[in-house]
């Protein structure tokens, strides 16, 4: 019965079974399921429609992963990724202006930049190319950045006049119910309890609706209208195209998407021990984070959750494949979804942030040619709310502080070039 199965994705080769390999990519489901309710209520930032947010989400997400499954035949589970779904909606909309179908547009560009360099030996000439201290800085920025959004999401923090951050009152019952989702969320990840981040959007759902911030009325109108479901879909646009705000957020977006799914990608082939599946497994990377703009949605990645799968003895694509099916499931719960409030979000944002947050101890710090730029990059991006802005101030501090103690021969002409590049848009930008 399943020896097509065994034929197509090597099961015996690898060393698993298709029950294993099933209860891997359901392992693998239920611990990212929650991003269908975080990456949608982010996208509505952006004004997009959150049932439309939250369909493409899930159409995003069930490619990927069957893509991934049937192309890269790994146990990498492709969904859109933390961090570049608040550069979607926090920087390219909110900050630099674009219209959310104008970011879809550049999804889709950098998406087309994403395979060329996937799919040609631009992937190993850019990863030689950027120093692994700002690949280390550009995470934990993001860490520290989606800290700070799951904060002012959660009322724990928010932003008074000038910008200027302020604690929020225990007395609203939103803050309130955000803390103690918290502490729960963090008593069950800190125990490794199972499938923690869905626990925690459910008991912070309660909470919530016992403080009465959840409105069930909205349940009564649970049909789901096809025209508005998919109303982000296709819907990106190339009317400003020719801007230089256009390609400065193409630019940046295909460097976050490059740099973090080579490390991605390949810590995760390391991880079941089959280097030689990085090529495909990169190359369906690609190709799903190239169609999401059209999906409607920000970038897909391999996420980091991947692992769980992996660890439950996923070794092949059937693992990607089951969670892909159950995602495709999912959609029968959108007017659920739906009713999850902020407070129940904004927990599982402070976590992920604080993970990647760890990343900082990679840096080497006795080395102020490395270190400097890379914090440069930690601090600015929160502190100026554009991933965009940080990542280019430490590019281009990078090659300057290496020239100026005559080390200007450790750069490469490939890093002159892109630091060249955020300097020009800088000139433009700000001076223009």
């Amino acid at each position: 019965m399943f020896n097509w199965m065994d034929r197509f994705f090597g099961l015996q080769e690898n060393d698993t079974t298709v029950k294993r390999e099933m209860t891997a990519g359901l392992i693998g489901f239920f611990t990212v399921v929650y991003i269908i309710a975080v990456n949608a209520l982010i996208l509505s930032e952006a004004g997009m429609p959150l049932e439309a947010a939250i369909v493409a989400t899930i159409v995003a997400s069930v490619f990927g992963c069957l893509l991934m499954g049937f192309w890269g035949n790994a146990p990498i589970l492709l969904v859109p990724g933390m961090g570049i779904n608040a550069l979607f909606s926090y920087t390219m909309v909110q900050s630099m202006g674009l219209s959310w179908q104008e970011a879809l547009a550049v999804v889709f560009v950098s998406g087309v930049i994403f395979v060329a360099v996937a799919f040609t030996r631009f992937a190993k000439m850019l990863s030689a190319a950027v120093p692994h201290s700002l690949k280390e800085a550009i995470t934990v920025g993001l860490g520290l950045f989606l800290m700070l959004i799951g904060l002012e999401k959660g009322g724990i923090v928010e932003r008074g006049t000038s910008s200027i951050l302020a604690l929020g009152s225990l007395a609203d019952a939103h803050v309130l119910a955000t803390v103690l989702t918290v502490i729960i969320a963090v008593v069950l990840f800190i125990r490794n309890v199972p499938g923690n981040f869905l626990i925690t959007i459910v008991v912070g759902t309660v909470i919530a609706a016992f403080f009465g911030l959840i409105d069930f009325g909205s349940m009564n109108e649970s049909s789901i209208n096809a025209t508005e479901a998919f109303a982000v879909f296709g819907a990106l646009s190339f009317g400003n195209i020719l801007s230089t705000t256009f390609w400065v957020a193409v630019f940046s977006l295909t460097m976050v998407l490059v740099f973090e799914n080579i490390g991605l990608v390949h810590g995760q082939v390391a991880f079941i021990e089959r280097p030689e599946k990085f090529s495909r497994a990169f190359q369906a990377t690609s190709v799903s984070a190239m169609t999401s703009g059209i999906f409607g949605t920000s970038p897909t990645v391999a996420t980091v959750e991947s692992a769980a799968g992996m660890t439950a003895g996923g070794r092949t694509g059937l693992t990607s494949i089951t969670a892909g099916l159950l995602f495709l499931v999912a959609s029968f719960f959108i007017p659920v979804i739906k009713l999850i409030p902020d407070s129940a979000i904004a927990p599982i944002l402070i976590i992920i942030g604080f993970l990647m947050l760890q990343n900082i101890k990679s840096l080497d710090m006795t080395d102020m040619t490395e270190s400097f730029p890379a914090l440069l990059i930690v601090a600015l991006i929160p502190f100026t709310y554009s991933i965009a802005d940080g990542i280019a101030i430490g590019f281009i501090m990078y090659p300057i502080l290496k020239i100026a103690v005559g080390r200007g021969r450790e750069i490469s002409p490939t890093l002159y070039v892109i630091a060249s590049l955020f300097l020009a848009n800088f000139v433009f930008h700000y001076l223009g």
